[in-house]
């Protein structure tokens, strides 16, 4: 899999999503009662659109920050729309690799937690929000 054709993936998942901004920011959490475990954080300058892009074609992100709330079989279609980029061995995927790893030692309880940053600027939406946030501090 080339950078082409990952380009193509993501260019195919924005189209379906009228009025789609990437975030300058994003990532994803596992919620086990109120402890978040967090996988791979996407920081402003450090986004990783394809993943950004698979994530929003799931949770419902277009264009506003916002915590979206995703059950485990949401989050593993995220994972299985994402893993054909595993192909693209040239480069790693600290998302698909995290968010796998999140899904495979999710208990029955579990949920998971979707962070969109629209703009830098933008305050937390709650209280996970501020401890993402936390986590894209320099």
């Amino acid at each position: 899999m080339t950078d082409g054709d990952l380009l193509a993936a993501q260019e195919r998942f924005a189209a379906q999503i009228p009025g789609f901004v990437m975030p300058v920011a994003y990532g994803v959490a596992r919620a086990d009662a109120s402890v978040l475990t967090f996988g791979h954080v996407n920081a402003p300058g450090a986004v990783r659109p394809l993943p950004a892009v698979v994530l929003a074609s799931v949770c419902g992100y277009v264009a506003t920050t916002g915590v979206y709330r995703l059950d485990h079989a949401q989050f593993a279609k995220v994972v299985e729309r994402l893993a054909p980029a595993e192909a693209a061995t040239h480069m790693p995927h600290p998302n698909l690799w995290s968010w796998r790893d999140l899904l495979t030692v999710a208990g029955a309880d579990s949920t998971f937690l979707g962070f969109f940053v629209a703009a830098v600027d933008d305050p937390p939406v709650d209280q996970y929000d501020a401890q993402f946030r936390h986590l894209l501090a320099p």
